[in-house]
């Protein structure tokens, strides 16, 4: 059976991507502990980020450094913060997400209720912060 990951990328669940290539997808979280807090998840479902082959290691965190660095743009943290965890979906994925603090890497702040067109406006707001760096071409269109 296939991962939620799996469904959101394969459009079977809405997802709000803000990075699509061939390996990775990375997408807002709709519970998020801080503003733009994005999942950079591969296409291929891989269980335990220690099973993933290196190549593929290596281009997740490359995507999220890319991802992290529009975030510090857009809401200016203190710094980006890099979390993999891995007990929420049985799917590798990389939690991407600005922390001003160690008391914003806890899940207990994750906020279910953030309201659709906030996440609509973090969206966008990464998308074009992408574009301006470069990634336009991994940046889905509007």
């Amino acid at each position: 059976m296939a991962t939620l990951f799996t469904r959101i990328i394969d459009g079977e669940i809405p997802g709000r991507f803000v990075w699509e290539d061939e390996h990775v997808v990375g997408f807002l979280t709709i519970a998020p502990i801080t503003p733009g807090h994005t999942l950079v998840v591969p296409r291929t479902e891989v269980d335990h980020w220690i099973e993933a082959e290196s190549d593929l290691l290596a281009h997740a965190t490359s995507v999220a450094k890319a991802i992290g660095t529009a975030i510090h743009q857009v809401f200016s943290p203190t710094r980006i913060a890099l979390i993999v965890a891995g007990f929420e979906v049985p799917h590798m994925h990389i939690h991407v997400l600005g922390a001003d603090g160690e008391g914003d890497l806890s899940f207990t702040k994750a906020d279910p209720a953030v309201a659709p067109e906030v996440l609509d406006d973090a969206q966008q707001s990464l998308k074009a912060a992408l574009r301006a760096l470069g990634h336009g071409e991994a940046v889905p269109a509007d």
